[in-house]
């Protein structure tokens, strides 16, 4: 790996700690009915453009830390093709939240572009 790649990974792994959480609750937001983790990471795979490729397994984490800080409601129900799946659905709590965390993903984006144009 060389210098630059160490640098570029250290950038994603810190870029991405919030960012994971600002789109786990705009998906949950977008949906009519709960979601189980593999949906959800369906339907990133499907629109973020590998963005969070090889993080799957890091947004379970996440789902259960929004989920303890009152921004997702949980329900495990059973399956009948495997193991019971954990459906997961965002709060009022949430819904606000997520509005707070794009105005200020709006505004660190807008700031970012602007300083780095030439």
């Amino acid at each position: 790996m060389s210098e630059t790649d160490v640098h570029l990974w250290k950038f994603h792994k810190e870029l991405s700690a919030g960012i994971v959480s600002l789109v786990l609750l705009g998906v949950l937001a977008r949906t009519r009915t709960p979601m189980y983790g593999y949906q959800i990471v369906k339907r990133l795979d499907a629109t973020g453009e590998g963005v969070l490729s090889g993080k799957q397994s890091a947004l379970y984490p996440v789902l259960r830390n929004l989920s303890a800080a009152g921004l997702l409601d949980s329900e495990v129900e059973p399956s009948v093709t495997g193991p019971p799946r954990r459906y997961y659905r965002i709060t009022p709590l949430g819904r606000r939240v997520l509005r707070e965390w794009s105005l200020a993903w709006i505004a660190t984006r807008d700031f970012v572009n602007s300083t780095l144009e030439d």
